[in-house]
């Protein structure tokens, strides 16, 4: 029987380690048998779409929602998509889990200073310096959500660790079953009465 497909939705600042977190949420269910599909949003921008949108709010909400289409057509189809994504916006963020139903928000919630720090590639310096424009957290903001299921802080978790809390929390909303190996407190009255 085909398992019924979920959408895991990873947002957070530039830098914040999202698809990271994405890449081992995907393995740690791969790991439990689960059919999982990474839509990494730079990767994704880079290649299908060959960078042909920009970064306005709503090239940002296309980009977005893009994504969402994306992740739907694979959940109904049995497959957990793990979408990592800037998704600047609470009313695009909002639109794209009424539209989905099945939606974990997992707010990747690194502070702003380490962000800065892991950026190999330049864009928060050149973003501070005025060289690059609409750059979220810069001069574009960044709202960061209210209520995720998940918010976890990547400057301290490595991506396992913060996979391994995604998992602990898809079990509690009932998205995944509990594992018979988790820790569970174990019974005093009951072993107490066996011995």
């Amino acid at each position: 029987m085909q398992q019924e497909g979920f959408t895991i939705w990873i947002t957070g600042l530039p830098g914040a380690g999202k698809s990271s977190l994405a890449g081992a949420v995907a393995a740690a269910l791969s790991g439990r048998g689960f059919a999982v599909e990474v839509i990494d949003s730079g990767k994704l921008r880079a290649s299908l779409l060959g960078n042909a949108l920009g970064f306005s709010r709503h090239e940002r909400h296309t980009n977005n929602l893009q994504h969402a289409f994306a992740a739907k057509m694979l959940s109904r189809n049995g497959v957990i998509p793990v979408v990592a994504a800037v998704s600047p916006y609470r009313a695009t963020r909002r639109a794209i889990r009424e539209a989905l139903g099945t939606f974990v928000e997992v707010h990747a919630a690194t502070e702003k200073a380490v962000c800065i720090d892991r950026d190999t590639k330049g864009l928060w310096a050149r973003a501070l310096a005025g060289e690059v424009q609409s750059f979220t957290g810069v001069d574009d903001p960044y709202e960061a959500p209210q209520e995720p299921e998940v918010r976890l802080d990547l400057g301290t978790l490595s991506p396992q660790e913060g996979a391994a809390e995604v998992l602990r929390a898809l079990e509690t909303l009932g998205y995944l079953a509990r594992r018979p190996d988790a820790e569970d407190p174990p019974d005093i009255d009951a072993i107490a009465s066996q011995l």
